[in-house]
């Protein structure tokens, strides 16, 4: 599924550069970090921390291995990049200029699916407002086979039949 995007106001570039200036103690915008928003915002994919190491390196950018790791938790901080963690793997979608979604995950081939429910939207903000609680968002992860693993196992079980 094809998420739409949202209209935002400002590049991911100038809300980093605006969360960099923002901090008790301002920090500088690097080349190096201008190329890796500029790399991550080019695609819209879900991806681990060594997965973009090495699609960095392969694009040609000289960025390394700690600036990533450490950029990816600024972003994540600053609200252009969202944490999922999906059991043994933590992967990191685009958050800024998206809408809010949920996720199915595989936990045979690790597709993830992605979905939106105005129901699932509809029943947290009811619970939040039973509860007086004020909601920033929120993550679901459903784990488990999706149809063409699952077709995969009923074709070789079928097959072990015989």
């Amino acid at each position: 599924m094809t998420l739409p995007a949202v209209p935002v106001s400002q590049t991911p570039e100038d809300k980093f550069r605006e969360y960099l200036n923002s901090r008790a103690k301002p920090q500088r915008f690097t080349d190096q970090q201008r190329d890796l928003i500029r790399y991550i915002f080019s695609q819209h994919e879900h991806f681990d921390a060594d997965q973009l190491v090495d699609d960095v390196k392969k694009a040609g950018l000289e960025i390394s291995r700690a600036t990533i790791y450490r950029t990816l938790s600024k972003l994540v901080d600053a609200g252009l990049l969202r944490r999922i963690e999906t059991g043994t793997r933590t992967v990191y979608e685009h958050d800024y200029g998206y809408p809010m979604h949920e996720h199915l995950v595989c936990e045979r081939c690790k597709k993830m699916i992605e979905f939106q429910d105005d129901s699932i939207e509809a029943a947290i903000q009811q619970i939040c407002a039973q509860h007086g609680f004020q909601n920033n968002g929120h993550t679901l992860v459903v784990r488990g086979v999706c149809a063409d693993c699952n077709r995969a196992r009923m074709t070789k079980r079928r097959l072990d039949l015989i």
